[in-house]
């Protein structure tokens, strides 16, 4: 019979292979970028924050703030490196008004995670009461990022077209959050938890607009402008 630490650690593996995927989903956007050699009207803040989000669950899975969490350091880790190549690619084919923009977010974003670390390890000196407080703020970074998909869900409700909003993305996310979920079941974390329960509540719900609207979607029209396409972006981990 198989033990709680090895079927969390076949879980774990399972989940670092969905987030990886979710991490090389916007490559089709960033091929366009270099491609065009100008970002147009794509937005550079979803990989601004997951930038940050990664190392902060990087940070979490550290064995002196959460140990026995090396599969979640892995995969924001590679997260991590896979957002700041984004990152970069958007920077060159970004305009100077959108470069200073970039530059001004990724400083602030620096500066509060070294205050985070400077908290988490002067102020606290246990794991515990380390996890509470790095989880805590994880927990709202991962809820923040969840509710991103929210307006084009909303889009699909208003068009009654699931045209740009990809199934394959959206089954993705909610797997996502499934695999993570029962990680975090399997010993009990509810940093984890919680953040990849509302996930895979979050996927659930993509699909089933996907089903009800399907049918009433006309895949053959064009837009009569490329600005007005909602870009799903769901670079979510853990």
């Amino acid at each position: 019979m198989v033990n709680t630490e090895t079927a969390r650690t076949v879980i774990g593996i399972i989940g670092n292979v969905i987030s990886f995927g979710l991490f090389m989903s916007p490559i089709p956007t960033f091929v366009k970028i270099i491609k065009h050699k100008a970002v147009e009207d794509f937005k550079p803040d979803p990989y601004l924050a997951t930038i940050l989000n990664c190392a902060m669950w990087v940070f979490y899975g550290m064995p002196f703030v959460h140990p026995d969490s090396i599969l979640v350091v892995t995969i924001n880790g590679i997260g991590f490196f896979i957002e700041a190549v984004y990152v970069s690619i958007f920077f060159i084919y970004s305009p100077w008004a959108k470069k200073k923009k970039m530059m001004v977010i990724l400083l602030i974003e620096t500066i509060f995670f070294a205050v985070v670390v400077v908290i988490t390890l002067l102020v606290f000196h246990t794991t515990t009461t380390r996890t509470y407080f790095v989880g805590i703020l994880c927990i709202i970074f991962n809820i923040g990022m969840y509710t991103s998909p929210l307006t084009v869900m909303r889009l699909v409700i208003k068009t009654r077209s699931v045209k740009y909003m990809p199934f394959t993305l959206s089954l993705a996310n909610f797997c996502n959050g499934i695999v993570w979920a029962i990680y975090a079941i399997l010993k009990f974390d509810p940093n984890v938890l919680i953040p990849n329960s509302l996930g895979a509540l979050s996927g659930l719900i993509q699909l089933i607009l996907y089903a009800t609207y399907y049918k009433t979607t006309n895949w053959d029209s064009d837009d009569s402008s490329r600005s007005k396409r909602p870009e799903v972006q769901m670079t979510d981990n853990v």
